[in-house]
């Protein structure tokens, strides 16, 4: 089953937090310092917010699947549209370990395809380029997150 993801960057987690749980009348199923999470089931939706983006307002959209083969799925259907696929494959972002793939609509909007397997314990993994966003598309210097 396939769920909406959509990812805003936020100035104060507090403040937004109390905003976005009283709009859709629960608490966020995660939450750390700097990044809070709610899984919907009305609407399906994945929302999330953070004080990691380079800009506050929507960061990047995109598709959470269940399973591989729908990951597959969408990931080809992205490639059909010629927009430059870029197919991060496993890791960690956003206090999860997922497979990822990602491209930019023709406005310029990130969109990001992605089955979660695991929550994690850090918000990413430190790699060589520790400055960039844990989530990147086409150019991992103008890497959004997710």
């Amino acid at each position: 089953m396939k769920r909406l993801h959509i990812h805003v960057g936020v100035k104060d987690i507090e403040k937004s937090v109390q905003f976005y749980s009283t709009l859709f009348g629960v608490k966020p199923s995660k939450q750390k310092t700097d990044y809070a999470k709610w899984m919907l089931e009305d609407p399906r939706i994945n929302f999330a917010i953070s004080t990691l983006t380079k800009t506050t307002g929507v960061d990047h959209l995109g598709i959470q699947v269940d399973e591989p083969k729908e990951l597959e799925e969408i990931t080809e259907r992205l490639k059909k549209a010629d927009l430059g696929v870029y197919d991060e494959g496993e890791t960690t972002c956003c206090y999860a370990r997922s497979n990822k793939a990602w491209v930019e609509d023709p406005a310029g909007v990130a969109w990001e395809a992605y089955q979660t397997m695991a929550d994690v314990e850090v918000f990413k993994e430190k790699t060589e380029d520790s400055d960039a966003a844990c989530c990147a598309t086409d150019d991992a210097s103008e890497s959004s997150c997710c």
